[in-house]
């Protein structure tokens, strides 16, 4: 009769998995991602251009990059712990909700960074995210871009709507009408989508000198509008 030792149980499995595990591997795995992820950190810091900038969310990116290369190094030569590990991701929900869209290119490289250094291109993931740093420093905070304004004007005599229409077409570049609506009253609302000549400031000056023109507002939005 054969006996069973501790060590025959866990032969098959743990032992086998242990043995097949190289340390050094991950650990150069892991310190390429972290590395990575400071470089995406520096590169996040510089080009940002929003009003609040999260700090949190910057760290998030490397860690973000060394969680995804932990989690393919433990996948890659188990078929079925990766199928378990999807079934489980499959079930997290994020809440948080990303208004830049620049965040999410962000967010991705760092995923793709974390992806090709736990399946052990380092090369790659380097190159790779130096090029991709150079672009976005390049491009990001460096060229001009016209972002759209909402004008949004409130007069009491439906007489000078033509008037503020005529000082918006000469005024500005690009505009279009998006609402117009009548409060109680007799006031008129009526609000356009502009795009100004180099941010003049003026501009909005010139509206509530008009004869009858209450208010005269711009806001600076992201191209959404509900009416």
């Amino acid at each position: 009769m054969d006996t069973i030792n501790f060590s025959d149980i866990f032969k098959s499995s743990f032992l086998e998995k242990t043995s097949s595990f190289s340390i050094v591997d991950s650990l150069i795995g892991l310190l390429v991602a972290f590395a990575v992820g400071l470089f995406i950190y520096a590169v996040y810091k510089k080009t940002f251009s929003g009003v609040i900038y999260s700090h949190t969310f910057n760290i998030s990116l490397i860690i973000m990059a060394m969680a995804t290369a932990l989690i393919i190094m433990g996948i890659s030569s188990n078929v079925l712990l990766s199928l378990g590990m999807v079934g489980a991701l499959s079930i997290v929900r994020f809440r948080t909700p990303i208004k830049d869209p620049m965040d999410l290119v962000y967010l991705f490289w760092a995923i793709v960074a974390g992806i090709l250094c736990g399946a052990g291109f380092i090369p790659l993931a380097i190159i790779g995210s130096i090029l991709i740093g150079l672009v976005l420093v390049l491009f990001v905070n460096k060229i001009t871009i016209e972002n759209p304004y909402l004008l949004i004007v409130k007069y009491t005599d439906a007489a000078i709507e033509n008037a503020v229409e005529n000082l918006v077409k000469n005024q500005a570049k690009k505009y279009s009408l998006k609402s117009k609506s009548v409060m109680p009253g007799g006031v008129y609302e009526v609000t356009y989508e502009i795009r100004v000549k180099e941010q003049d400031s003026q501009f909005i000056t010139d509206i509530t000198d008009i004869n009858g023109v209450q208010s005269a507002m711009m806001l600076s939005y992201d191209g959404n509008f509900t009416a």
